[in-house]
């Protein structure tokens, strides 16, 4: 079996999946108004901002499935179930690697609804 994470490691994920999330909506969000609110200073099409998008979508979501796998590696592959409430350090460890899981749940669905819109808008309205 592979070994748990340090506890800086595994407190860092905690956080990865949210930070992703965070920056992935600043990028998309304020790449389409910079594009829309001075398109004609650009010389590249909406189309290669979308795929542009897309791309950077791929790549949050790519790490997030990776914080997602090392906080199910930290929680025992599922083998403990919560509530992790003990004040122990294994409990502890236990219930950040749940936590963090289901952070990065969260984070997944926020990303993929952060990029929905770039699926249907095609140009930028005014």
């Amino acid at each position: 079996m592979l070994p748990r994470p340090s506890g800086p490691e595994s407190l860092w994920t905690l956080f990865t999946a949210p930070v992703v999330w965070a920056a992935h909506f600043l990028i998309c969000y304020l790449s389409v108004a910079i594009y829309c609110a001075k398109q004609e200073r650009f010389s590249i099409g909406f189309d290669a901002l979308r795929i542009a998008i897309g791309i950077v979508t791929a790549f949050a979501l790519v790490a997030i499935l990776v914080s997602a796998w090392l906080a199910w590696r930290q929680w025992g592959f599922g083998a403990h179930d919560p509530p992790h409430d003990e004040p122990t350090r294994h409990d502890r460890t236990l219930f950040q690697g749940f936590a963090t899981l289901l952070l990065s749940g969260l984070s997944f669905i926020a990303v993929v609804f952060v990029a929905l819109p770039v699926l249907f808008m095609t140009e930028c309205s005014r």
